[in-house]
C-alpha cells in the first residue's frame, strides 16, 4: 500500500471560513449586495428591451411609410 494514502490534506479544495453569524444562518451584507446587483441588472435588461422594441417599431413604421409603392426586398 502507498504510504501517503491516509494523508488527504488538501484534497477537495479549500473552504471559506465562516463567521459565527454565517454559521447560524444570519445573512451578511454580501447577500444583500448580490441582491442589489441582480436588481440593477434586471432593470438594465428591461430598459434595453424597451429601447430595442421602440427602435424596431420606429424602423418598421418608417419602412412602411417610405416603402409604399416600392416592392419589398427579401
Amino acid at each position: 500500500m502507498a504510504k501517503g494514502r491516509n494523508n488527504l490534506l488538501g484534497v477537495g479544495g479549500q473552504r471559506k471560513k465562516l463567521s459565527r453569524a454565517d454559521q447560524q444562518g444570519a445573512g451578511t451584507a454580501r447577500v444583500a449586495d448580490r441582491k442589489v446587483a441582480e436588481d440593477k441588472k434586471q432593470e438594465l435588461v428591461r430598459k434595453m428591451r424597451e429601447r430595442a422594441e421602440a427602435q424596431t417599431a420606429t424602423t418598421a413604421k418608417e419602412s412602411g411609410q417610405s416603402g409604399q409603392g416600392a416592392p419589398a426586398q427579401s
